[in-house]
């Protein structure tokens, strides 16, 4: 039994009440008949996640958590107490931050209502809390990526040189200025690429993919922006400058002559009300 995390379990039996799962000799586990998965059978295995209840008993569930141990995630504070925030992470039971785990500096940020970026670990005790002494967690070095590696990462601080991100929930690595378009917000959990692995180890980030790399880096950003868009913006070269500055930060001028090189290799489409992300053919993807 592995609590904090997902665990695969066999139905020693099904009831009315739902699944009871087999956790050892000595421990069965129920699983509620509403989320016990359909034409499930007695002796089959079933994906559950492991937290325990108020009175440190395990408890088993489908529900996805906001965050697993070992994973970084942008939770809610719902109520501040003695013993520290307690955190939503989408369970019945709300995670603990303890005082311990957050610096001094980070007191002021413990409000409820405001969310706050910390990693879900598994104390010494066997119970799980959370931690925003993010750097305890997340390393600086990175091993085993190459260049053009597809990597998730999760928004942190804002820095002079660019948006400092998440790798992986496990590295630090960085988003330069001149990759960033579009507003970025701390929490984010967006694809990234790995741009450069240095010889340090660090690694710098991109948002957009290597299929872009022939074009510009305004327009890989433009890119970017519009498929988080859903893949179509209502803008055009009629569009209020200020209105263009505003969702990619560059000018419109450069908007316009960005849009008509996207136009001409096909990655858009100019419509009556705005312009459209068109996917590359693979061969357009490749070179």
């Amino acid at each position: 039994m592995d609590i904090g995390v997902f665990n695969e379990l066999k139905i020693a039996r099904l009831t009315p009440q739902g699944a009871v799962l087999e956790v050892g000799e000595q421990l069965e586990l129920q699983l509620p008949a509403a989320e016990v998965p359909a034409d499930c059978q007695a002796g089959d295995t079933v994906k559950v996640f492991l937290y325990l209840d108020g009175e440190d008993r395990p408890v088993a569930t489908t529900v996805t958590p906001v965050a697993q141990v070992r994973e970084v995630g942008y939770l809610k504070i719902v109520s501040v107490k003695d013993a520290g925030a307690f955190l939503n992470w989408g369970l019945p039971k709300d995670l603990l931050l303890p005082w311990a785990e957050v610096k001094r500096e980070q007191r002021k940020l413990i409000v409820e209502g405001r969310r706050i970026l910390v990693c879900v670990f598994r104390a010494e005790d066997g119970r799980v809390a959370a931690s925003a002494r993010l750097d305890d967690f997340i390393q600086d070095e990175a091993t085993g990526f190459k260049e053009g590696d597809r990597v998730q990462v999760i928004l942190a601080d804002r820095t002079e040189i660019g948006q400092r991100v998440i790798v992986n929930h496990s590295y630090w690595g960085m988003v330069h200025n001149n990759e960033i378009f579009g507003t970025l917000h701390r929490g984010q959990s967006l694809d990234g690429y790995v741009k450069a692995l240095r010889l340090d180890g660090k690694l710098n980030i991109t948002l957009s993919a290597p299929g872009y790399q022939k074009i510009d880096t305004v327009a890989q950003g433009m890119l970017k922006v519009l498929q988080r868009s859903g893949g179509f913006l209502a803008v055009s070269d009629k569009t209020p400058p200020e209105e263009i500055h505003k969702l990619f930060g560059i000018s419109k001028k450069v908007f316009k002559q960005t849009l008509g090189a996207l136009y001409r290799e096909r990655r858009i489409s100019l419509e009556g009300a705005g312009i459209r992300f068109v996917e590359p053919a693979p061969a357009d993807a490749e070179r």
